[in-house]
């Protein structure tokens, strides 16, 4: 795979940029900014870690993303109007949820979260969708996959670093309605970016739009390979995600203020993992997708301990976090981009927006699981014998490389595949 100046340096580029920013903040707020502000306010860890559940509608997602695929709404055209929609519905709930306290209305606050949840992530059905459509060489897919994941992690500094710095002056529920301001940005990128091309084939019928996806899925291999590819999809990560699943509270529990892990802590998370997003982007185009899921999934598993390690100190440093976290998240960064491509790789382009729903959900499935979990279980058997079982959990999804992308087979793009079509186009 090649890329050149025309590819990288395009205005598909600078939308995957926008469409990153507005897709990463909602679940940044629900996954860093919530359990913070839960956690200031004496919530206990069993309920701050049962309260991610309101984040399992990013798991689901594909049971309504043949709607989107079919219906649409009146203005705007069949991708824009659902983003313009979604987004206002996410200004308007994110706004207001400071207005509740979390020891006397924490039913509220879920509710409200939930409906962040399900916006968000009916977000995410047609941002995915419209990107699948407007990047169309093997290098756009590429190169604007991973500008659109980097953007998305750049915009958790908005919740997960400025906003733990404004909840002190601003109070939380003045901070919650600027970061819902925030999402404004999302609103004015639809209204400026031009409508995507629409599929080839168009769903006939809201029961085709639901078949189709998967009977083109299960279609390509035996139905046991295929199982395989879906277990790997959900395992890969899953070591990895339980790990950081309570990061900010883990973070609050060592002794740092908020302050600290908003100025420190977030930023040693964020650009490490977006220089190793770009680096993994280049190194699976130089080694193929295969063999850059072996090597990153080792460098996550290996991170894993470096929280074991922090947890055991008697008084950690911010330098001591510093550096676990760097290299955690380097290694985050460079297990995401194999992923992404992988999802890339399995997704066809006849089926966008529901396969891709399915693939991401699946990747993100482990991240709900381990955090609405892993609260009971730090308290049963503390932080470092948590660190140690998240880590056994990554071995999983490893073994499964073996089946599903041998070290030594030939990358589908490698033989002329579309990077994107999983050889099914």
């Amino acid at each position: 795979m090649k890329f050149n100046y025309h590819e990288v340096f395009n205005r598909r580029m600078l939308i995957c940029v926008g469409i990153g920013v507005s897709s990463g903040m909602p679940l940044y707020l629900l996954l860093q900014l919530i359990p913070a502000w839960l956690r200031v306010e004496d919530v206990s860890l069993s309920v701050i870690g049962f309260f991610s559940l309101v984040t399992y509608p990013y798991t689901l997602k594909f049971l309504w993303s043949p709607l989107l695929e079919r219906y649409s709404f009146p203005f705007l055209g069949r991708r824009r109007g659902w983003m313009l929609v979604t987004q206002i519905l996410l200004v308007l709930s994110i706004a207001c949820l400071g207005v509740w306290q979390p020891q006397s209305q924490l039913w509220m606050i879920a509710t409200v979260s939930l409906l962040i949840s399900v916006f968000s992530a009916t977000q995410d059905i047609v941002l995915d969708a419209y990107r699948r459509e407007i990047l169309q060489t093997e290098g756009e897919l590429a190169m604007g996959n991973t500008i659109f994941a980097q953007a998305y992690r750049i915009s958790g500094l908005i919740p997960g670093s400025l906003g733990l710095i404004l909840a002190v002056p601003l109070g939380w529920e003045l901070n919650f309605v600027v970061m819902g301001g925030f999402m404004m940005i999302g609103v004015i990128v639809t209204l400026l970016i031009p409508e995507s091309p629409a599929p080839p084939e168009l769903p006939s019928s809201l029961m085709d739009a639901v078949v189709k996806p998967f009977k083109e899925f299960f279609g390509r291999r035996a139905f046991g390979p295929a199982l395989a590819v879906l277990a790997f999809m959900f395992l890969y990560k899953f070591g990895d995600n339980m790990a950081t699943a309570l990061a900010t509270p883990f973070y609050v529990d060592l002794g740092f203020a908020l302050e600290d892990i908003g100025v420190v802590a977030k930023n040693a998370a964020l650009w490490p993992a977006i220089i190793g997003g770009f680096a993994g982007a280049l190194i699976v185009v130089k080694i193929g997708i295969n063999r850059a899921l072996w090597c990153f999934g080792v460098v996550q598993l290996a991170t894993i301990f470096g929280f074991a390690w922090i947890s055991q100190l008697p008084s950690p440093q911010l330098a001591d976090l510093a550096i676990v976290l760097i290299a955690e998240y380097l290694g985050v960064g460079l297990g995401t981009a194999a992923v992404l491509a992988f999802l890339a790789r399995e997704t066809s382009r006849l089926a966008a927006a529901t396969q891709f729903a399915l693939f991401t959900a699946l990747a993100a499935l482990p991240r709900v699981l381990a955090t609405s979990a892993s609260g009971v279980m730090v308290e049963a058997m503390g932080w470092t014998n948590f660190f140690y079982l998240s880590a056994a959990l990554a071995v999983p999804g490893m073994l499964l490389l073996l089946w599903v992308a041998p070290w030594r087979a030939v990358d589908e793009e490698d033989s002329g595949q579309p990077a994107a079509a999983g050889g099914a186009d």
